[in-house]
């Protein structure tokens, strides 16, 4: 299989899995190429290409977020709300307020259609948005802090 049919199947396998998650993921080009070489493995390794699995091609990192003085560490997928598995005591909090997931090595947070909304870097979300080093959600009137991911 040629580099140029790769790559094409890779977008379109990753286009087709987009479609399915409407406004949940970034178009093809604004993927970063971490992963985009994620789905090229994926194709390759349908296409018998490689015995290396898409977990190997993109190992999810950990993410590590601080809330006030406290630091957490994830390595799956998590809520965060008054009943969240991250608890956010705030009354401003809903019960399951966001979700906190992988897909692709990468990490992302979606409002799970709470009350006040949840905020990335001081503009409301309204689809999964990808987080990096820096990032700072508003869960309520609680800032999470993205240290790593």
């Amino acid at each position: 299989m040629t580099s140029t049919r790769l790559e094409r199947l890779a977008q379109d396998a990753y286009e087709a899995h987009r479609s399915a998650h409407p406004g949940s993921l970034p178009a093809w080009e604004d993927t970063t190429e971490q992963e985009q070489q994620a789905w090229r493995a994926a194709v390759s390794a349908v296409a018998g290409q490689t015995t290396k699995t898409v977990a190997e091609a993109a190992a999810t990192e950990s993410l590590l977020i601080q809330v006030e003085d406290q630091s957490y560490n994830f390595h799956t997928e998590f809520t965060a709300g008054r009943q969240g598995t991250l608890v956010i005591s705030d009354e401003f909090a809903s019960n399951h307020h966001a979700i906190f997931t992988t897909a692709h090595g990468l990490w992302y947070v979606k409002d799970l259609g709470s009350t006040n909304g949840t905020w990335l870097n001081r503009r409301r979300i309204h689809a999964a948005q990808r987080l990096k080093k820096g990032d700072r959600i508003w869960i309520g009137h609680t800032i999470v802090t993205v240290l790593s991911t």
